[in-house]
C-alpha cells in the first residue's frame, strides 16, 4: 500500500466523526496499461492524481506496479503484451474477449474517467465505445502519428477528449487536429539520475568494477523474446571471442521472460560461465546504470537507455509479414525513440536480416572500442534529458484533474 493509502486509511479507521462514506467518496478512474512500460507510467500518474484527489479509486487492466498504488486489476497487463500484427491475430479471440468484457463492465457501473495508457490498438476502439457511452476519456501516451502514414488522426478524435503527451513536438500535432492535448514531458526522464553510478549498480549486481559490461536488453514482450533471444545469446558468445573480458547483464521483465531467456542460453548451447551473463530481474535501472553499452530492442527501452547516457545498438526483428506491412507505412529514416528525438542516427539500427550476430557483435564491439565516441553520444544524451526532464507525473495529474475534475 502507498503512503497516501496508508495515510487515507489511518484517518478513516481513527477519526469516529468521519463518514464511513468518506474513504471512498473519490471518483473512481478506470485505466488500461498493456505492458510493462505502461504499467509504470500509470503507476506514476496514479500516485500524482492520489495526492490531488486522496480518495480516488483505480480498477481496470494493469500490472504490478499500479497494484502497488493500490489498482484493482480484473485482468493482468500480461494479457495484452503481444507485438505485430501477425502475432495479434494469434491472440486475437482473447483480446477482442477482454475488451468486450471490458466495455460491459464500465457501461454498466460507469466510472468519472477512464484512461487509456499506452496499447493503441486495445484502447482506442473501447475509448470509442465508452466515449460513445458518455464516459469521459482521457488517452496517456500518444501513438506515433509523427512516424506512420495514414494516420489515426480521425479515430483518435472519436475516442479522446484529452491527449496526454510525452514527447514535445506532440501536443502541437493534437491542437492543430482539434483535440485538447497537453505536453507533460517524460516520467523516465524525472526518476532516472542525470549522473547515474555505475560503481554502485555494479556493485549492486556483484558485477566487477572494472572491465567492460554490456547490457542486453531483448524486449518484455513474448513475441520479442521468440525472435531476438537466441539471436542476443548468439551475439553475446561472439562479442565474448574479441572482447574475452566482457560480462553481460540482462533485465527480465517477469518470471516468465526469465523462463523464455534461460531457454534461449540452453538452446544455444551456453553455459553461464561461457556467456558470463548475469540477471537482474525487473531492473532495468541498474542493468543499465551499470554497463557500457547495450544492445536493445526498439521500443521504449531505447529511450530509457539514451537517459542512462549509455551508447547503445539497436536490434528488432519480427514476424516478416508485419515487418513488411510496417515497413510501407514508415516514412521516416529511423526506428529508435533517440534517433527520433535527436533527429539523427546517433544509436545504429539493425531490423529484420541486418540484426545478424555478426553485425551486432561488430558495432558493439567497436563502441567498447571507442571511448571518445561513447563520451560524444553521452553528451548527446544529456541535452536530451534535460529537454524531456518536466515533472511528468504532477504535470498529467494537474492536466487530468484540471479537465475532468475542476
Amino acid at each position: 500500500m502507498s503512503a497516501a493509502a496508508s495515510s487515507t486509511a489511518a484517518s478513516s479507521t481513527t477519526s469516529s466523526t468521519t463518514s464511513p462514506a468518506s474513504a471512498s467518496a473519490g471518483p473512481t478512474i478506470a485505466l488500461v496499461a498493456g505492458e510493462a512500460s505502461g504499467d509504470l507510467l500509470a503507476a506514476h500518474l496514479m500516485a500524482a492524481i492520489k495526492s490531488r484527489l486522496p480518495g480516488a479509486r483505480f480498477v481496470g487492466i494493469g500490472g504490478p506496479r499500479m497494484q502497488a498504488e493500490g489498482f484493482k486489476a480484473w485482468w493482468p497487463s500480461e494479457k495484452l503484451a503481444v507485438f505485430g500484427y501477425v502475432e495479434v491475430l494469434r491472440h486475437y479471440r482473447e483480446i477482442a474477449g477482454i475488451r468486450k468484457q471490458l466495455a460491459r463492465r464500465l457501461k454498466a457501473d460507469k466510472p468519472d474517467l477512464f484512461i487509456g495508457v499506452d496499447a493503441p490498438d486495445f484502447n482506442f476502439g473501447l475509448e470509442a465505445q465508452l466515449r460513445a457511452a458518455g464516459i469521459s476519456v482521457a488517452h496517456f501516451v500518444s501513438p506515433s502519428l509523427w512516424a506512420w502514414r495514414g494516420g489515426r488522426m480521425a479515430k483518435i478524435k472519436d475516442a479522446v477528449d484529452h491527449m496526454l503527451c510525452l514527447l514535445p513536438f506532440e501536443e502541437a500535432i493534437y491542437r492543430q487536429a482539434g483535440v485538447a492535448a497537453t505536453y507533460v514531458g517524460h516520467p523516465m526522464a524525472d526518476v532516472i539520475p542525470l549522473e547515474p553510478d555505475q560503481a554502485q549498480a555494479r556493485r549492486k549486481l556483484g558485477l566487477p568494477l572494472e572491465g567492460p559490461v554490456v547490457a542486453l536488453l531483448p524486449g518484455s514482450r513474448q513475441s520479442e523474446l521468440r525472435y531476438l533471444g537466441e539471436r542476443y545469446v548468439a551475439t553475446a558468445l561472439r562479442l565474448r571471442q574479441t572482447h574475452p573480458r566482457v560480462r553481460f547483464v540482462v533485465p527480465l521483465a517477469s518470471e516468465y521472460t526469465e523462463a523464455q531467456w534461460q531457454a534461449c542460453v540452453a538452446a544455444a548451447g551456453a553455459q553461464g560461465e561461457a556467456l558470463a551473463w548475469t540477471a537482474a530481474p525487473r531492473d532495468s535501472h541498474s542493468a543499465l546504470a551499470a554497463c557500457d553499452v547495450a544492445l536493445v530492442a526498439s521500443g521504449t527501452a531505447t529511450l530509457e537507455t539514451a537517459l542512462f547516457k549509455r551508447p547503445h545498438v539497436i536490434a528488432y526483428r519480427m514476424a516478416p509479414l508485419t515487418y513488411q506491412m510496417m515497413r510501407r507505412m514508415a516514412y521516416l529514416p529511423y526506428v529508435g525513440l533517440p534517433n527520433i528525438l535527436c533527429g539523427e542516427f546517433i544509436v545504429p539500427e539493425f531490423l529484420q536480416h541486418d540484426a545478424s550476430p555478426e553485425n551486432l557483435a561488430q558495432a558493439l564491439g567497436n563502441l567498447l572500442d571507442d571511448g571518445a565516441a561513447r563520451a560524444r553520444i553521452a553528451a548527446r544524451f544529456t541535452q536530451l534529458h534535460q529537454q524531456l526532464r518536466q515533472g511528468m507525473a504532477q504535470r498529467a495529474a494537474e492536466a487530468v484533474v484540471g479537465a475532468f475534475f475542476p
